[in-house]
């Protein structure tokens, strides 16, 4: 028998707590990273669209949208996605320069000029 690794049995867990109750937010958020942190971006991407529609005025949940949108390379979706998760609080933005799931928008000018616009004046 094949030994199943810690994270797949994590997965498999929370897979059944979400069937049983599909509207398990923090279930939901939990996946969305496990698969993603696994390489399984495309599921990690399934995850944050289903949280954004259960807590549509979350930032964090836009957020972790954004992430996953840039990291399936879709840059303009994962921008307008940031912005949202912005209008709607999110103010970590040392850590939105820094967050590797972002770094397919960190050259682009528009990425750019939304950082610029969110500094702190002096």
């Amino acid at each position: 028998m094949a030994k199943t690794t810690d994270h797949e049995f994590e997965i498999t867990f929370f897979e059944s707590v979400l069937r049983r109750d599909p509207r398990y937010t923090d279930v939901v958020e939990i996946l969305g990273g496990l698969y993603t942190k696994h390489g399984r971006i495309a599921d990690g991407l399934r995850m944050d669209r289903r949280l954004v529609k259960l807590l549509p005025v979350n930032a964090t949940a836009h957020y972790n949208l954004a992430c996953s949108l840039a990291l399936s390379k879709r840059a303009a979706e994962a921008l307008r996605s940031l912005r949202q998760a912005i209008e709607l609080g999110y103010r970590d933005f040392d850590w939105m320069q820094q967050d590797p799931d972002l770094e397919g928008l960190k050259h682009r000018a528009d990425f750019l000029g939304l950082i610029e616009q969110l500094k702190p004046q002096s």
